[in-house]
């Protein structure tokens, strides 16, 4: 059961994604994370990049270790895409994130396989202790209230051994970057979101992420993938430098073993 606030952003954050277009048909959303079309089909193509890496270097290694199918949590599931991926290929899936509704929460779309939908924050997941050999916080880790908090929750549903991945979370390598980012959304609030500027910016999310930021966090030892995404994403950083704008972040996947 989510609490009056956070239900409140939930609509909110609902109302402005149909607002920009993000409810898809049905062959489109079948097409996740590989949309070809549409005004969000570039990121998309940077989404995809980030999902390819967790197939080849995470998920199928680690399954092909255990020699059997794995149980993986979807954080932050949206439609449930992801999980409807990671079903596919034979695993079980849990898809949960705070919002429910139709556009590209988790009632959107008639999936063709079978995976749990659960409506709950990732800062009390309603699951047993080592639950899960992998939980994926999936584009989420930087809505965040508390990060500790909600890494410990991660490590608590996540068997020994397991895997904790984040996946499509802006990382900085400096924190002071990361501050302008959240300056520069915050004064353009009331532009991007109209009349929903004061719900949408009512939660004190974490917004970015650093490694220092993350090993602070969790005490745990994390590495980089590195992902290659598409030239005009990697060539960010060296337009903003030529431009005298900040860095920009990037995502990559981050895992971390549980001991």
């Amino acid at each position: 059961m989510l609490d009056v606030k956070l239900a409140s952003f939930a609509a909110a954050y609902a109302e402005h994604r149909e607002y920009e277009g993000r409810r898809l048909a049905e062959a489109d959303l079948l097409a996740l994370p590989w949309l070809r079309n549409g005004p969000h089909a570039r990121q998309w193509a940077v989404r995809a990049r980030t999902f390819e890496t967790f197939l080849d270097r995470l998920l199928e290694p680690t399954a092909a270790a255990m020699a059997r199918p794995l149980t993986v949590l979807d954080l932050g599931a949206g439609n449930g895409w992801l999980s409807h991926r990671v079903a596919a290929l034979g695993h079980s899936a849990i898809a949960l994130d705070i919002r429910g509704d139709d556009v590209d929460g988790l009632g959107a779309g008639d999936w063709p396989t079978h995976f749990e939908r659960i409506l709950a924050s990732f800062d009390a997941i309603p699951l047993a202790d080592d639950s899960t050999d992998m939980t994926v916080f999936n584009a989420s880790l930087h809505y965040a209230l508390d990060l500790p908090a909600a890494l410990a929750e991660a490590k608590r549903v996540t068997r020994c051994g397991g895997t904790i991945a984040i996946l499509d979370s802006p990382f900085y390598r400096r924190e002071s970057d990361g501050e302008a980012m959240v300056a520069e959304k915050r004064g353009s609030a009331r532009e991007q979101f109209g009349d929903r500027a004061e719900a949408l910016t009512s939660l004190d999310c974490i917004e970015f992420l650093t490694p220092a930021r993350l090993a602070a966090a969790s005490g745990m030892e994390w590495r980089r993938r590195r992902v290659l995404y598409p030239l005009a994403y990697e060539l960010r950083p060296l337009v903003a430098a030529l431009s005298g704008r900040r860095p920009p972040s990037r995502f990559d996947l981050w895992t971390a073993e549980v001991r």
